[in-house]
């Protein structure tokens, strides 16, 4: 009788990926978005969409009411005819789908924006990923939330902006390039530094994390410091507000109790 202990051990870490990943939230959280960014950039799209489908549609019972004044109605298959029109126009606007920004485009534009527009591509990537990577970009999502939020109203042309671009807009999407054109079937096997490409991707993206995490904190660093300054500016001006005032005592407010 054969061994097979190979293909057991394989069917029960198969049976724990499967149950960890519905844990988690099952595949569909892969269509979900991973931050605000990609969000924000979303929304404008299905608003735009909506827009669309209202002028569409407003165009299609505009035409039917000329036609139906110029040929003293337009009977009912007139009226069969407009709702077609109607249901081709929803349905077109609704086939267009949110364009996934193409890696020449990623670094465009102002850096807070580049960073949405990385967000965006990166959630098109993870069906592509190993779990542990996919964890560490849904990670990363929320670390560029907080790194927009840092980048509102920063100078392009700062030594904090400039390393922002280049790790967010080129290191970032080059490393998931370059492990998306690894042949599938080697993304699993060790290499001469005793690690997958997929242990590869998943410890270079940890590395990125960490990375914008210490730009976030340097960025914040400076806000905290202002905010900081005119707290004691505040204090020396009007005096500690946790503190009791200091004064005497207004005779006619006491007299009216």
């Amino acid at each position: 009788m054969g061994d097979y202990t190979p293909d057991s051990d394989r069917i029960l870490a198969e049976a724990r990926r499967v149950r960890d990943d519905n844990r988690s939230g099952g595949r569909h959280r892969l269509q979900h978005s991973i931050g605000r960014g990609s969000a924000e950039l979303k929304a404008k799209h299905y608003a735009k969409k909506l827009v669309q489908m209202a002028l569409g549609v407003v165009a299609v019972l505009v035409a039917a009411g000329v036609a139906g004044a110029i040929l003293n109605g337009i009977g009912f298959w007139g009226v069969m005819l407009t709702l077609l029109a109607i249901g081709v126009v929803v349905g077109a606007v609704s086939m267009n789908k949110v364009k996934t920004p193409r890696r020449a485009d990623i670094n465009k534009g102002d850096v807070k924006t580049m960073v949405g527009r990385t967000e965006l591509w990166l959630e098109a990537q993870r069906p592509a990923l190993p779990p542990p990577a996919v964890k560490v970009v849904d990670g990363i999502g929320v670390q560029l939330d907080a790194l927009g939020v840092q980048l509102e109203g920063l100078d392009q042309n700062t030594p904090q902006a400039v390393e922002v671009r280049k790790l967010v807009g080129e290191h970032l999407p080059e490393m998931v390039d370059s492990y998306r054109k690894v042949p599938q079937h080697l993304r699993s096997e060790k290499r001469a530094d005793g690690k997958t490409p997929d242990e590869q991707l998943t410890d270079s993206l940890a590395k990125i994390s960490k990375e914008i995490d210490g730009i976030t904190r340097n960025l914040a660093e400076g806000n905290l410091d202002a905010l900081s300054v005119r707290g004691r500016f505040l204090e020396y001006k009007y005096g500690d507000p946790a503190s009791p005032v200091d004064g005497p005592v207004d005779s006619t407010v006491e007299g009216r109790d």
